[in-house]
């Protein structure tokens, strides 16, 4: 009776003692684990702060100093704070910032996961480049040798200054046979241009032009565009007050543009996300975003943090969309294969 009696109670070192002590283990686990939930607080308030700037991106004013802009261009490596975060919050052992996180990770996702896969088909009708050779650029001969080497039919440069004009022209004659240089950017075709002419984009001297090619495939509106550069400044922040100008001025002309089908090749000195652009990004498709792989970043060459180097077309099937290997410009070139 006695033994049956300890061993029933627990007060003898039988087997029935273990889940006794086992339920007090768990017991205690969870009285310790509160405060998985109470911990990393901080850390989940800038999580969802992080979720909400990729969210309403488009509502932060530009006003003082083209804050909005700023973020928008280089509005991608935002993620880089996710994972960030992440680490923070299993060092941090908090259940809360764990789950915070995964709000700035979704918007991403949302917002870029698309660049992610390579979305590139087989074919196309035309390969256009286009390059901002660097006013700079110690080989420009190498420079126009590698872009020959690309296989490109048409080709914009960018950033031409007149010494290094002759020698382009002499390196692309014999893939190229029409070409027009129009001030510091110009245009070279495998396939005839007409009504070739610079576009006026309100700077005084010429950065932009627009030529018709007769492609295989039929007659594309080719326009070329080198947009002022922003700087961003401490005092001032991210002036580009006319870059915007400059840009309102070219969607204008593509607008009125009476060809159906036009592509447009330049350094734009903004990306997509970028707001002031609208007035082109509205009317056009960039061929990165429509069948790239990646994000494709081409500025500096030397660790590619934003696609500021455009393709985009209107009337025209992006195929695919990649960059060109690095010449001694301080730019990646870009190309992209259409279907017209």
């Amino acid at each position: 009776m006695r033994q049956a009696y300890m061993t029933e109670t627990g007060h003898d070192g039988g087997k029935d003692s273990r889940p006794r002590s086992r339920f007090r283990a768990w017991l205690d686990h969870r009285r310790g684990d509160r405060g998985i939930w109470r911990r990393g607080i901080l850390l989940a308030i800038c999580a969802v702060v992080l979720a909400l700037v990729m969210i309403f991106h488009a509502q932060i004013p530009n006003r003082i100093g083209n804050l909005g802009s700023l973020t928008e261009t280089f509005l991608p490596w935002l993620g880089v704070f996710v994972p960030l975060l992440l680490v923070c919050a299993l060092l941090r052992r908090s259940a809360t910032a764990l789950i915070a996180v995964l709000v700035p990770m979704v918007v991403w996702l949302n917002l870029f996961g698309g660049l992610l896969t390579d979305k590139a088909d087989d074919g196309g009708d035309l390969m256009v480049a286009t390059h901002n050779v660097n006013a700079d650029n110690t080989d420009p001969e190498g420079t126009a040798r590698q872009v020959v080497e690309s296989g490109a039919d048409i080709v914009a440069l960018e950033e031409l200054t007149a010494d290094a004009v002759p020698v382009y022209e002499k390196a692309l004659a014999s893939a190229y046979p029409h070409h027009s240089v129009q001030g510091t950017i110009g245009l070279w075709s495998k396939y005839p241009m007409s009504d070739t002419r610079d576009v006026d984009i309100r700077l005084g001297w010429k950065r932009a032009m627009r030529s018709t090619v007769s492609a295989p495939g039929g007659e594309v509106a080719v326009y070329v565009a080198h947009l002022p550069s922003v700087r961003v400044k401490l005092e001032a922040g991210f002036t580009a007050s006319q870059r915007d100008e400059s840009a309102d001025a070219l969607g204008e002309a593509i607008a009125r543009d009476t060809v159906g089908r036009v592509i447009l090749l330049g350094d734009l000195n903004g990306t997509m996300n970028d707001r002031s652009l609208n007035a082109v990004t509205s009317q056009m498709r960039s061929t990165q975003g429509a069948a790239g792989d990646g994000f494709g970043f081409s500025w500096p060459a030397s660790f590619p943090m934003a696609r500021i180097d455009q393709i985009m077309v209107k009337g025209v099937e992006p195929v695919s969309s990649w960059t060109l290997p690095p010449t001694s410009s301080d730019h990646l070139p870009i190309a992209a294969r259409v279907r017209l």
